[in-house]
């Protein structure tokens, strides 16, 4: 079968990746957890967690009632590393939801025009009518983030874009807009073992970028630019919250119980929402990079 990328993947692995994270890859289980800084050694119980994404299904279609009831407005970030799992958090986000209510915006590269155009104005077209949910899949931090890392970005841009960030954020929430920041960590083996099942299934290749494929290389540079980024976009109008995503089951989980915590809806189960693990699921003091 012939590989995308002509095997980088399987070629960064095999001569490229530091020799401990080789070996975590090499010698782990499916279910094991590679990171030595993940609190939990192997992934939760299928059958506990379906248990609980049922639960949260439901309380899911009683947020999702509130906001057409009373207009609320609200913005999902999902930010994250390649292969963090932010696709799958945002499947299970949607699995019975209205998409004429919930609603994923996920962006492609810039038109000439759009590059042109305020940085921040083709995400403003995408925000949320009264009685609509946006889940971003990623968002106006590519600028922070993998603009910065690739260098699509000048260092003025960025500059200015963490000047008017503040401002931007503060305005949605001005505007009765309720946002929820979340970014999915994922360990460096992880993500590794990741890229590579999705490079061997053809089903999967097609989530395949070539920036995922450069960005293996550039594991330091995303976790200095990541961490500039919470130290300088944290703030209580609008805070992040990290959930560290070595077990997607714990992972989606996590990912869901943080929107529907804040949200005081009609019927609200808190036994079925159940609350988040403080050991996976936190502020950003939880980032170990």
């Amino acid at each position: 079968m012939e590989l995308p990328f002509d095997g980088a993947i399987s070629r960064f692995y095999a001569e490229a990746a530091p020799a401990g994270v080789r070996r975590a890859v090499a010698g782990g289980d499916p279910d094991d957890i590679l990171s030595g800084s993940y609190p939990y050694d192997r992934w939760m119980k299928k059958k506990d967690y379906e248990a609980a994404l049922d639960r949260l299904q439901i309380e899911l279609m009683k947020f999702q009632r509130w906001v057409q009831e009373t207009g609320a407005r609200v913005v999902v970030v999902f930010e994250g590393r390649d292969a963090a799992g932010k696709g799958g958090a945002i499947r299970r986000f949607t699995l019975n939801t209205n998409p004429r209510v919930v609603r994923i915006v996920a962006l492609p590269k810039p038109t000439e025009r759009e590059a042109g155009q305020w940085y921040f104005q083709r995400y403003v077209a995408e925000l949320p009518a009264a009685g609509e949910v946006v889940l971003f899949d990623r968002s106006w931090y590519n600028r922070a983030m993998v603009e910065h890392v690739f260098g699509f970005c000048t260092p003025d841009q960025r500059a200015r874009f963490f000047d008017q960030l503040p401002g931007f954020e503060e305005t949605l929430a001005g505007e009765g807009i309720r946002l929820v920041k979340l970014w999915l960590e994922v360990g460096r083996a992880e993500q590794l073992r990741r890229m590579l099942a999705r490079e061997r299934d053809p089903l999967k290749q097609w989530k395949l970028s070539r920036i995922d494929v450069d960005g293996l290389a550039r594991w330091d540079a995303y976790s200095e630019a990541v961490r500039e980024t919470f130290a300088r976009s944290h703030r209580p109008a609008a805070p992040w919250t990290v959930i560290l995503a070595d077990d997607k089951y714990r992972a989606r989980l996590m990912a869901i119980r943080s929107v529907l915590a804040g949200a005081d809806y009609s019927g609200k189960d808190a036994a079925a929402v159940g609350e988040c693990d403080p050991r996976v699921c936190g502020g950003p003091a939880l980032w170990h990079g």
